[in-house]
């Protein structure tokens, strides 16, 4: 049985270490960015491009909270540098979707070695800690995106 003590330790010790994930998170892709000369925000709109698929400028802007202009301008940026490129939607020729070129050497390797250290985390976890783990996580980035809308003026 845990005493409210208890409780109140474990739960300082979570939002400790839940800062010190995120704060180790963010300086990560900051640095990647860096690396593949892409400003953060253009790198983790890659992101989300690879793991939602292609989408529309007005979608882009959407998932990512971004103003749409400022979106057309990460999109010319990312195609610039051979990030991403723009097709018609196989449903609707008049329309445009914005796709991850998928084949680049320099964020292949990267991804790679990222799963395999990630793989590798894992397997220290049984399926039913990953469960819980994989709910915290899931629940977590809905409250924050919860939050990012609360901040838009």
């Amino acid at each position: 049985m845990t005493t409210k003590s208890q409780r109140d330790e474990l739960l300082a010790e979570m939002t400790r270490v839940g800062r010190e994930n995120s704060d180790a998170t963010v300086i990560y892709h900051a640095a990647v960015a860096t690396q593949l000369g892409l400003h953060p925000t253009d790198y983790k709109m890659l992101s989300i491009l690879d793991r939602m698929g292609p989408l529309s400028a007005g979608e882009v802007a959407r998932h990512s909270g971004l103003a749409t202009a400022s979106v057309t301008n990460l999109i010319d940026r990312l195609e610039d540098k051979g990030f991403v490129q723009r097709v018609a939607d196989p449903a609707d020729r008049r329309r445009v979707l914005v796709r991850v070129i998928v084949d680049r050497e320099d964020v292949a390797a990267g991804r790679a070695s990222m799963q395999a250290a990630l793989d590798r985390l894992l397997k220290r976890y049984s399926n039913a800690e990953l469960a819980v783990i994989a709910d915290f996580l899931g629940r977590n980035a809905d409250r924050l995106r919860t939050a990012t809308e609360h901040l838009k003026c």
